[in-house]
């Protein structure tokens, strides 16, 4: 699910309330569009091409937030099928749609409005805006369950690189979450030098795209992996291109660790 999060619906419908409940929630840059007009686009008014520039503003603002790998909250009405494809350019979109009342104080925007064909969210009268809050959190970051059919990968992760997500990444697509299985090698050789938590760090680091989906945990040092007949497991190799299969973890520990490294 994208983290680019459009709340959108009539004013007075409750837009900016959930969006104040939702931010911290997802510890999320939040971009209100009264304040974005006020502070930024002083040069934008009411007219149908004005709105269409102020969403595609508001979407490009939210865009950079997301670049970084975090989340963004834009609360306005995004009245037209226009507004919310200028919204949508730089990419997709989580849409809220605060459907509360049915006419607003404004008589050009009740005009204007138009019901979206498409979104993710429906939230009607009832219900807190901490109720739908954490409902649009637990689409966009999910929490990992246990009980849920899942791919299990253990590895040293010294330290964790590009290949390692790539194949991690396979997984998720084949099974939906997974468990990634540190084993604790930490100062037995040269090749292992990162203790746990570090190792945990960068892979949580690496996945936040994926958070909720996996979970991470340590393993004593496994050496052999045994199994009987019946097992209930898949066990295969997940087959990457040449280039990502030729990362080298030891020329990632030298670069974090120095040439001596």
């Amino acid at each position: 699910m994208a983290r680019k999060i459009l709340i959108m619906g009539l004013p007075g419908a409750g837009k900016t309330t959930l969006a104040l409940a939702l931010a911290p929630r997802l510890n999320a840059v939040h971009f209100n569009a009264d304040d974005v007009r006020a502070n930024v686009n002083k040069d934008l008014g009411f007219s149908e091409a004005d709105r269409i520039e102020q969403a595609r503003r508001m979407g490009w603002l939210c865009d950079q937030v997301v670049k970084t790998g975090c989340f963004a909250v834009a609360d306005f009405i995004c009245p037209t099928p226009m507004t919310r494809a200028a919204f949508l350019e730089g990419g997709e979109a989580m849409i809220v749609w605060v459907d509360r009342i049915k006419r607003s104080a404004y008589d050009d925007t009740n005009r204007l409005f138009t019901p979206p064909a498409h979104y993710d969210l429906r939230v009607p009268p009832g219900e807190s805006p901490e109720y739908w809050a954490e409902q649009v959190a637990l689409k966009v970051r999910p929490v990992f369950d246990p009980k849920q059919p899942t791919a299990l990968f253990i590895g040293r992760f010294q330290p964790f690189h590009a290949g390692h997500k790539s194949l991690i990444e396979k997984g998720l697509q084949r099974v939906g979450q997974a468990c990634i299985a540190v084993r604790d090698t930490a100062g037995t050789d040269a090749k292992n030098p990162f203790p746990f938590e570090y190792v945990r760090a960068r892979i949580e680091h690496g996945l936040r795209a994926y958070e909720g989906r996996f979970v991470v945990v340590a393993l004593p040092n496994i050496s052999h992996v045994f199994y009987g007949r019946d097992v209930g497991y898949a066990v295969e190799r997940i087959e990457l291109d040449r280039q990502t299969e030729a990362v080298s973890a030891t020329a990632v520990r030298r670069a974090l660790l120095g040439t001596g490294g």
